[in-house]
């Protein structure tokens, strides 16, 4: 049944932790429309939750209007909020017999065995998530090293507080982290952990996970080259044989604190309408997530996307803020261009070649491994050596880390001819303004 097309579409549901071609769709949105989500906390919510079949909590798939395999989605980020009074996180530690082979997918209770049961919260603290059947403490994780972190007003700082503020964000849980109405997570405000009181925080909101429906489901929160070697072997129902199975991934599962208001996002299209999906707000995040998890919050986010038609590209690409660039990685200053002409009349060069920023994601078991994967998906999209792209990320260019153990983002200034033979020439002048 043909869905109706909205230019704007509000989207409000969520799914258990899995992103697919089988999920619901949220609705459709026009070609050049604008999608606008409201979003629970993703990571340690509906980790503390057996039901979830994923680390997170992401919207249900977005059609978008002419989006075909083979084309490209660009995805402009416009906006992003955060609604959360508060929020808890740290470093993980892992219940043993709460779960099979996969803490974050294939939840049993320890007591009574019930996989993915149903819970209640009966008070506060790492035992206050109880199985619905036997009344035991059925959470898959506790924190190695936690925090709380309380915000401002203007969602500007953040402040870790100690035992009395974290008691009393957790006696009210549900409202300080301001879970929209169809979230099914526990807050993880609940477990009211208090390590280094007094710490105050830059916030910098952005999304961690966003990005087009693979071809086959997966986790949400294994939709990327480094969560998705827990899969490998795995006895659940999202186990794969080998890492070759990978490669229908989207890599949506970024964290990179790039993805920000100002920023653009171009993802490969898999299946017909695209299925972007959006969630994992995050209030800030230093480079690397280095304690795999951050601060994980409600919020809105109000997106523009556009379909361009028949796109080689095997996986994202992130447009940055410029000011997000690494500085030899940004677009030429007419100054610069001027002395570039000079030293080419001088030297007998017969053309200064124009260039702009183009940032590609890799992702892989380990950082070197998703270097590997980038340097693959840029020598793919313009059809160049391995060699060529080497060079040019490292004379204009470079690699950053977004999330270990394996996400990068692979900067180089790409020659515009590159660009218009692999049909983003357009997309990337509009985001740079040039």
């Amino acid at each position: 049944m043909a869905q109706q097309i909205q230019q704007e579409l509000e989207v409000d549901q969520y799914t258990l932790g899995l992103v697919g071609p089988d999920q619901e769709w949220a609705g459709t949105v026009a070609d050049g429309g604008t999608v606008r989500t409201h979003t629970p906390p993703a990571c340690w919510g509906p980790m503390i939750t057996p039901e979830f079949r994923g680390g997170h909590e992401v919207t249900r798939p977005i059609r978008v209007e002419n989006a075909e395999p083979g084309d490209a989605l660009v995805v402009r980020i416009k906006d992003v909020e955060v609604t959360s009074v508060a929020t808890s996180t740290g470093s993980m530690a892992e219940r043993d017999g709460a779960f099979g082979d996969d803490p974050f997918i294939d939840h049993r209770c320890p007591e009574c065995g019930t996989e993915w049961p149903e819970t209640v919260v009966e008070g506060t603290g790492e035992d206050a998530v109880r199985c619905a059947d036997c009344g035991a403490n059925a959470s898959s994780f506790g924190f190695e090293y936690g925090y709380t972190v309380v915000f401002d007003d203007d969602r500007s700082v953040g402040l870790t507080v100690g035992p009395e503020g974290a008691a009393d964000l957790a006696a009210n849980a549900e409202e300080n982290m301001a879970l929209p109405e169809n979230s099914r997570q526990h807050p993880i405000l609940l477990y009211e952990p208090d390590e280094i009181p007094g710490t105050l925080g830059h916030l910098r909101p952005f999304v961690g996970n966003i990005g087009t429906t693979p071809t086959v489901e997966l986790p949400d929160s294994h939709n990327a080259g480094d969560f998705g070697q827990f899969l490998i072997g795995a006895g659940h129902d999202w186990g794969i044989e080998d890492e070759s199975e990978l490669e229908a991934r989207t890599d949506g599962h970024l964290d990179s604190n790039d993805v920000r208001p100002g920023a653009t996002l171009v993802c490969p299209v898999e299946i017909d309408g695209a299925g972007l999906y959006v969630g994992d707000l995050h209030a800030n995040q230093g480079d690397g997530e280095l304690s795999l998890h951050t601060t994980d919050v409600s919020g809105t986010t109000e997106l523009e996307v556009e379909v361009v038609k028949d796109v080689n590209l095997d996986g994202p690409l992130l447009l940055p803020n410029e000011s997000d660039l690494p500085d030899i990685a940004r677009p030429y200053t007419d100054a610069e261009r001027e002395t570039g002409e000079k030293l080419a009349a001088e030297y007998g060069v017969d053309e200064v070649r124009d260039a702009l920023p183009v940032q590609f994601i890799g992702s892989g078991a380990t950082i070197n491994d998703a270097t590997e994967n980038a340097f693959d998906r840029a020598s793919s999209l313009f059809d160049v050596s391995e060699g060529e792209v080497r060079a040019r990320c490292t004379f204009t260019g470079g690699v950053e880390i977004a999330r270990l153990p394996g996400v990068v983002q692979l900067s180089m200034l790409a020659p515009v001819e590159l660009l218009e033979d692999a049909g983003l020439a357009d997309a990337v002048r509009a985001h740079y303004e040039v």
